[in-house]
């Protein structure tokens, strides 16, 4: 089963009612991550008025948030929220606020928060993060041509390629996919090619 997750670190921000919020978000995959990144945000805002947070782990399915002396129920939730509805994991998000004057009150600030996450989430590369098998073969060149023209049709990404005396490739690939490819490799070249499934991973293969 694949999932979703950003690709690096993005931050944008708004201002509300002479408030401003910025919006942070940080590809993680422990708690320590996590909370590194929160201090790292905290410290750097140490002058704000709340540094807010929630993160979602997909390892233990562990999700933490704060509202950092805000309101009860007012911020870390619905910044949390908004993760889970984009059905992110492996992300934390902090959004930070300097107080501009005028209080929001408990609806203003769910909105504030929830739209600072949401910024953040948009300023980010979303990305989809599918089961897939690393697959190794050896063949010669005078297979290679045939083998590279239907790499396109599984959408397989090259790892790594080799020209010794034969050509060593290393492919990604769905494992949904695998299956079909391995069977077309044996057709063409007529069980001279051996592909071996050398690992499992987790990729983005947009």
């Amino acid at each position: 089963m694949g999932y979703k997750t950003i690709q690096a670190y993005a931050t944008d921000e708004f201002i509300e009612k002479k408030s401003r919020f910025i919006g942070y978000i940080m590809p993680v995959t422990t708690e320590k991550e996590a909370t590194d990144f929160i201090a790292k945000i905290s410290k750097n805002h140490f002058d704000a008025t709340h540094n807010v947070y929630a993160y979602i782990l997909r390892e233990g399915q562990i999700k933490r948030y704060s509202d950092n002396g805000e309101p009860q129920g007012t911020a870390g939730i619905p910044v949390l929220d908004v993760l889970q509805k984009e059905g992110l994991v492996d992300v934390c998000v902090v959004v930070t606020r300097y107080f501009g004057g005028t209080m929001l009150g408990a609806g203003g600030l769910v909105r504030a928060y929830s739209h600072g996450a949401s910024i953040a989430v948009r300023a980010a590369k979303i990305m989809y993060m599918t089961e897939c098998n690393v697959i190794t073969l050896e063949c010669e060149y005078t297979l290679y041509g045939k083998i590279n023209y239907i790499i396109p049709n599984y959408n397989i990404k090259v790892q790594r390629c080799d020209f010794t005396a034969a050509v060593q490739l290393e492919l990604l690939i769905e494992q949904e996919k695998t299956d079909a490819f391995l069977k077309e490799i044996t057709d063409l070249s007529n069980g001279q090619v051996t592909p071996y499934i050398t690992g499992q991973v987790f990729a983005d293969m947009a």
